[in-house]
């Protein structure tokens, strides 16, 4: 069962619009990109399903949240299919990504209450996600289409709140023209968690990074 309502992860997510993907086979690594990220001011945080230890790493990871990160709500990434989302909403996710729209893990999410982030491209893929009960979506890849694609889609519908993620960059001025366009959130990923940083363990570095990322996509008054 979810520790936070729908509300306060999609508060928590708006709060710095940073929302942070990983994926590593080893928990302790995992911790410690978590505790980094949490020290920064980060409250949301994916694990992406990308491999076969994925979920056992996942289940050891919410006791350790519980306990250690009481205010980050930890969500599960790249989820296929309704199985799939029911295990990991089973062992403690508080919200559900997928790089896609499939109508059958919006129904799970939906049944037990649970945030969910599709992933579209179209328009068409957009309204009919939000029609189901997407309250937000994911544009997946965002890199190919750039900012301005968000402000073609917020004119016909404004009502439509919007995570990017797949190829955007993190240095100031990108930064800058994705929040600008009226993106909901930015998603950080490999830039971020690159095999430098995880090799050598340089989690202070990772810190660091998401504390600059936030003082340009976090929400300020007027913004």
């Amino acid at each position: 069962m979810s520790r936070f309502s729908k509300e306060e992860v999609f508060q928590k997510i708006e709060t710095n619009r940073v929302l942070p993907l990983f994926n590593y086979a080893d928990v302790e690594v995992c911790k410690s990109v978590m505790q980094a990220c949490y020290n920064a001011g980060v409250r949301v945080f994916e694990l992406t399903n990308r491999d076969e230890a994925a979920y056992s790493v996942f289940k050891q990871l919410v006791p350790y949240v519980i306990k250690e990160l009481p205010e980050l709500s930890l969500g599960a990434g790249t989820i296929l299919d309704a199985e799939t989302a029911q295990k990991f909403i089973d062992a403690g996710a508080d919200f559900i990504i997928a790089p896609n729209l499939e109508p059958l893990v919006g129904e799970v999410c939906i049944k037990n209450n649970i945030p969910w982030i599709p992933g579209c491209f179209t328009p068409s893929e957009m309204k009919t996600a939000y029609d189901m009960g997407a309250e937000v979506i994911k544009l997946f890849p965002a890199g190919t289409v750039g900012p301005s694609y968000i402000k073609h889609l917020k004119g016909p519908m404004p009502f439509l709140k919007i995570v990017v993620t797949g190829g955007v960059e993190l240095d100031e001025v990108s930064l800058a023209k994705w929040i600008e366009a009226g993106v909901f959130a930015v998603g950080v990923g490999s830039q971020l968690f690159n095999d430098k940083n995880i090799k050598t363990g340089n989690y202070a570095g990772i810190e660091n990074q998401i504390s600059y990322i936030i003082q340009f996509t976090a929400k300020k008054e007027g913004r």
